[in-house]
């Protein structure tokens, strides 16, 4: 039979954010769900650790990779993982993911390649190649990855193209969520899932302490902000990554541009608008309703303050915002400028994001002012703040996502462990499921109820007592089982190697297994009780009678001359004295006969008490 626990490894994202990479194993499929790099380390901390699964055929080894989304904390490691560690089976992810995954990957080879001299890093054909072994899905498709593994896809909001991924082996089964959003926003709609009731539910947990304040305040303050640096002539450095948060705060400062006349320049990182215009417009289907509807008469995503960044821009006197990638400041044209702008005090920097430890964005948001880098030291004297734009679930969401999904088990990932404590601690006091937050490296081993086909015997189904219509006609009798009641079947439960497990009659059950039948009964002496009764015969009918007034079935019960007699239940009355009525049965009326023998007790009790009150 096939392994009952579920097997969890995270590679990366264990206690900690970055370089998302977990391993499951399930009813012996393997998969592995996402395959990212860390934004905090420039060595080979960077990427998850494979050696877990690089002895021997990694192909033969794992079924299928998942990507949840085209961010590089995802899917940064891949074409390593696939072009020089050498995977070659299927890898799985949505269509926009698979449309802006490759870019991504070239901008973060071109950086780490290019401009820092790395020498053992994939390549521009690597990426292609690795594209090549991508199958995309659908959103609430089934697919069947081979005769027992099927995946499905729901969609999560947080970017363009994220899914939460449902996979299913044989009995078990599982939910990842990736980063995922509840809460809709101006151009992505809501994570949603049904009530899969996964086994397990895999979720990140990067706000597992954040109740987020309202969104509209947190708009508001970042207006004001980005509007009083720039009227004192300041200039305003918003890190983001190329799409997700940087279409939305651009179609807020568009807005309020607009509304109040402003003509302070705003720049975004060149190219990156058009390339993520025409996304937008290529998976429009993946934004929320009111892009949807608007799109034909006005696309939201042709900006007309924002426009395309040179680098002779940034040493331009006056006032100016720019949109700068990446988001946490490790890299690229964010960096850049921020060592530019950093020294003056009338510059402020608009964190609107998660930043990953180790990353200056992250050494910034603590406070440093002295930040060494590549190059020298940066001498922080501009405004910080930190406006959590961020797209992913708050404490809120993902608890609502627990519920929503009617998970048994939950596992935190991607999150900072002490904060990962405290929201295990809350799912299991408020949500009663047991909640687990393992380590990289570390195995988590969950029990999974299997539920056990039988074959249930005709025989012992129609013992089942005849079920009316509502009109009390029987016009179709039927013997039912109420699966919301307490239904009691007795019979013999046979298990056999290669053969299904079958629920049978006992005497069936001994045709089964070859065994000789042998008929167990059971003999008691009670007091009748009938009063005035002279003849064994009325003794006999005073019994019969007390039974049918009982709420005992007595519709297999027969009087007889000597006997009552019903199934294996026999009762006849000693000649020698007429007071004691004798009732033999077996087995399988024990609780036919319990119920009779109730009856008689009762009488006696109550014949007695109403001796003690003459």
């Amino acid at each position: 039979m096939a392994n009952p626990s579920i097997q969890i490894v995270p590679l990366g994202a264990g206690q900690d954010v970055g370089r998302s990479c977990v391993l499951v194993k399930l009813n012996n499929k393997t998969v592995m769900f996402d395959c990212g790099m860390h934004m905090g380390y420039n060595d080979e901390r960077r990427f998850p650790d494979f050696t877990y699964v690089s002895r021997g055929n990694l192909t033969q080894f794992i079924d299928a990779v998942i990507i949840t989304h085209f961010h590089l904390d995802h899917c940064g490691a891949l074409p390593f993982f696939s072009e020089m560690v050498g995977y070659d089976g299927p890898i799985y992810m949505t269509q926009p993911t698979k449309a802006i995954c490759p870019i991504l990957l070239e901008d973060y080879r071109k950086i780490t390649v290019e401009r820092k001299g790395e020498t053992n890093f994939f390549t521009s054909l690597m990426i292609k190649n690795c594209m090549k072994k991508v199958i995309t899905v659908d959103l609430h498709q089934t697919i069947h990855v081979d005769d027992s593994l099927d995946i499905k896809a729901y969609y999560a909001g947080h970017v363009l193209g994220a899914a939460m991924f449902h996979i299913r082996a044989g009995n078990q089964s599982l939910v990842y969520t990736g980063d995922y959003n509840m809460t809709p926003d101006r151009h992505l709609g809501s994570a949603w899932i049904d009530r899969c009731s996964p086994d397990v539910l895999i979720t990140e947990s990067t706000y597992a302490t954040t109740i987020r304040d309202s969104k509209r305040c947190r708009e508001r303050n970042f207006l004001n902000k980005v509007h009083a640096c720039v009227a004192k002539g300041g200039k305003v450095l918003i890190p983001v990554f190329a799409l997700g948060r940087a279409q939305e705060l651009c179609i807020l400062l568009e807005t309020y541009w607009e509304r109040n006349n402003l003509n302070v320049p705003i720049y975004f990182s060149a190219g990156l608008t058009e390339k993520a215009n025409h996304y937008y417009k290529l998976f429009i289907s993946w934004t929320n309703q009111k892009i949807k509807k608007t799109f034909v008469e006005r696309n939201m995503f042709e900006f007309k303050h924002i426009l395309p960044f040179e680098k002779g821009y940034v040493d331009a006197p006056g006032a100016q915002v720019l949109f700068a990638t990446p988001g946490m400041l490790h890299a690229g044209l964010s960096l850049f400028v921020f060592k530019k702008w950093a020294p003056d005090p009338k510059n402020m920097v608009i964190l609107p994001g998660y930043c990953v430890a180790g990353t200056v964005g992250a050494k910034v948001l603590k406070g440093q002012k002295q930040i060494e880098v590549e190059g020298g030291t940066i001498q922080v004297k501009m405004a910080v703040e930190h406006l959590s734009f961020s797209a992913h679930a708050d404490a809120k969401g993902i608890m609502q996502l627990i519920g929503q999904s009617n998970a048994k088990n939950v596992v935190l990932v991607h999150g900072e462990k002490k904060k990962m404590a405290f929201l295990a601690d809350r799912i299991k006091k408020e949500l009663g499921r047991p909640c687990y937050f393992p380590a990289n490296g570390e195995s988590l081993f969950i029990e999974s109820q299997t539920p056990l086909p039988v074959q249930l015997s005709r025989t012992l189904l129609k013992k089942r007592p005849l079920e009316l219509e509502e009109d009390g006609q029987q016009r179709e009798a039927r013997r039912v089982i109420n699966t919301q009641e307490k239904n009691e079947v007795k019979g013999v439960l046979i298990l056999k190697n290669n053969v299904p497990v079958k629920f049978l009659d006992s005497e069936e059950a001994a045709e089964e297994i070859g065994l000789c039948k042998h008929n167990l009964e059971f003999t008691t002496v009670f007091d009748a009780g009938i009063a005035r009764a002279t003849t064994c015969d009325e003794v006999l009918q005073g019994i019969f009678s007390k039974l049918q007034s009982s709420a005992i079935d007595t519709s297999n019960l027969v009087l007889q001359r000597e006997e009552i007699k019903g199934r294996s239940l026999r009762i006849t009355v000693d000649t020698q004295n007429i007071t004691k009525a004798k009732m033999r049965w077996n087995y399988e009326d024990e609780g036919w006969a319990s119920s009779v023998l109730e009856v008689f007790a009762d009488a006696v009790t109550q014949r007695r008490l109403s001796l003690a009150k003459m």
